[in-house]
């Protein structure tokens, strides 16, 4: 994903919608020169403010040298802050039923994705976003040691939003969960319904995928499916969901018509999830690749506050543009 990327009218306006808020977000990788340059961005197009953890003087000689604004960027050094030691006992409290000492805890959060996350967890900022040199592992481990998920959420999952030339859709698990049970995909779905009307400002439409459209093949892994439909429809009977549909079904009006003609989802829905992690790693990136969709994601959701991984490969537009998502998802 490049510059063009802020062109799409829904980043355009989930960048201005960010910027109404006034929130601020956190950006830990103070050593990776991406993260200066989306600072810089974030702050020059006020879509938030922006704090990010290191060594001040290396962040300035690092900024300088490459040319970067960074008037208005708080840099917090967790070697010299007052919120070190406050953070380490919070940490240790949180942790030491699983075997973490308070010199542990001091070592961990010194680390610039746990102090980061800690900044979400006490208030201090809004989002975290995070993962353009961390891994995965260690973002999400300091994700959800450090906020949690909240009440009646049993996963940490993510989606994609995915931008075709004349209309949008979140697909979901593409990122995280190998092989959801059927409570975990249920609550995949409602998660990603919630946060993809936020984000898009459209009414979702969600089509749990299978291999079969409303008991047109029979399989365990079809009954999944079906279950997950059963939970959704009990535990948020105002969300237009369907399930268990075919791809096509899903998504053709005419082919959605004849395959479920009593469905309310079926030809029109937007947000797709897939029963599983290769089926929804796979479906992205065939409509990325061959169907020409922008990818923005993972937007990981199922925590208590917008805590966001990015690829390692991401670019500068991802991280301004991911910034702008955990901003509007916001408390």
């Amino acid at each position: 994903m490049g510059s063009e990327m802020a062109e799409f009218e829904i980043l355009k306006n989930i960048r201005k919608k960010a910027s109404d808020r006034k929130k601020t977000v956190v950006l830990p990788e103070s050593h990776d020169e991406r993260v200066l340059k989306a600072a810089e961005i974030i702050l020059q197009e006020n879509i938030g403010s922006v704090i990010t953890i290191g060594n001040e003087d290396k962040v300035r000689e690092d900024a300088q040298r490459l040319g970067v604004n960074i008037q208005g960027l708080r840099i917090i050094d967790p070697e010299k802050s007052e919120l070190t030691s406050n953070f380490a006992n919070i940490f240790f409290n949180l942790r030491k039923h699983k075997g973490v000492t308070i010199e542990q805890a001091r070592d961990i959060i010194k680390r610039d994705v746990f102090f980061g996350a800690m900044l979400v967890r006490e208030g201090m900022a809004d989002g975290f976003v995070a993962g353009s040199t961390a891994s995965t592992a260690d973002v999400l481990k300091a994700s959800i040691q450090c906020v949690g998920m909240p009440e009646g959420c049993s996963i940490v999952s993510s989606f994609f939003i995915m931008i075709m030339p004349d209309r949008n859709f979140a697909f979901a698990d593409c990122a995280v969960v190998p092989n959801p049970d059927a409570q975990q995909l249920a609550d995949i779905a409602i998660t990603t319904a919630d946060n993809f009307k936020i984000l898009s400002g459209e009414e979702p439409y969600v089509a749990l995928l299978s291999f079969s459209t409303k008991g047109s093949a029979k399989h365990e892994l079809v009954d999944k499916v079906q279950e997950a439909h059963r939970i959704i429809s009990e535990k948020r009977p105002d969300l237009n969901v369907d399930g268990e549909l075919q791809f096509d079904a899903a998504i053709v009006e005419s082919i959605g018509k004849k395959k479920a003609p009593e469905s309310t989802v079926a030809g029109r829905a937007n947000v797709l999830v897939f029963p599983d992690l290769q089926a929804g790693n796979i479906g992205y990136k065939i409509a990325q690749r061959l169907g020409g969709a922008e990818a923005v994601g993972p937007v990981v959701q199922g925590l208590k506050k917008p805590l966001f991984d990015l690829s390692r490969g991401c670019s500068v537009d991802d991280i301004v543009n991911t910034s702008a998502i955990s901003l509007l998802m916001a408390d």
